[in-house]
This record gives C-alpha cells, structure tokens and sequence, in this order.
C-alpha cells in the first residue's frame, strides 16, 4: 500500500497538467477584463494527490486559485485543457463566492475546425451553473454547433466534470 501511495505521489507529479506560459497570460487578460481591475493576485489552491485522484477534473500546481485585488475577495478561477478532434483546447472558468459559473472563455483553440465553441453567446449556456446543477448534455441542454461537434462535446463534458469535482471538494470540506 505505501508502495502504491508513492508511486501514485510520482505519477501525479510527473502527469499534473501545468499551465503555459502563454495560456496562463491569456488568463490574466481576461481576469482583468473580467473584474476591469489593473492590479490583482492568484493564491493557488493546492490539493494532495490523494484529494486530487479523488476528482475527475485536474487541479495541478497552479491552475485552481483565488483572485484578490486591494486585498478584496473577487472570484475562483480554474484553467483547464480538453481534447477535441486531433489537440487539445485550454480554457478559462470563473466562479464566485459560492461555486457558481460567471463565465467561461476558451483560452487557446489549436484546431482549424470547432473554433466555434468560443464564442461568447454559446459560453453563455454555462454562467449559472454550480455543482448541484443537472448534468449538461450536449445536444439537449446544451446548444449543438454544426461543425464543432466534437469540441461542443468535449467542453460540456469538461464543464460537467469540473462541476462534479468542486461539488466532491466542497463535500470533503476542502473549499
């Protein structure tokens, strides 16, 4: 068993999604956009491997935290990586005092085709949500967009499983 525990300890420190540079400033253009601030600061909200296996969602070393400005509370904000047809897309989830969807921006979009999902009047479908929500189904509850439907999927599924991973931390009492 501690075997086990161990490697799992190096796995997760050798997989653990770590934000790019270039993403993690992208980030930072839409917080300020977001909250119209200049100035403010990330405390990152770190969890052990154990808390984190625990979660269908990666919270890595940086990309989960808080954001403060003038020494205010303003919001949590997560940054994620999903795959669609052939790469990957990052994307940027903030949240307010209680858990619940502000907004959602896709960050960085690596493909020719779906580039849909980024638009801001589909993102909408998200500001609201929280982590008792039912379970979003593309196609039903989520709009469909013709030619980006694997990317529309893939960002459902990853806003669900964000949302069922902040629910199982608020349960362990570890946000």
């Amino acid at each position: 068993m501690k075997n086990f525990f161990i490697i799992s300890v190096i796995v997760f420190g050798l997989f653990a999604f770590k934000v790019p540079d270039n993403v993690m400033k992208r980030a930072g253009k839409e917080i300020s956009k977001f909250y119209d601030i200049d100035d403010f600061s990330k405390e990152s909200i770190k969890f052990s491997p154990e808390i984190n296996s625990k979660t269908s969602s990666d919270f890595g070393e940086d990309n989960f935290f808080k954001i403060n400005s003038e020494g205010q509370f303003l919001g949590y904000a997560y940054i994620g990586r999903a795959p669609s047809k052939t790469a990957d897309f990052d994307y940027l989830v903030f949240f307010d005092s209680d858990f619940v969807i502000t907004k959602s921006k896709v960050l960085v979009y690596r493909e020719e085709y779906g580039g849909e999902i980024g638009s801001k009047r589909w993102l909408k479908q998200f500001i609201g949500k929280f982590s008792d929500s039912p379970e979003l189904i593309a196609g039903k509850s989520i709009v469909p967009i013709s030619g980006a439907t694997i990317s529309v999927k893939s960002m459902t599924n990853a806003i669900n499983d964000l949302l069922k991973s902040i629910k199982i931390l608020q349960d362990l009492n570890k946000i």
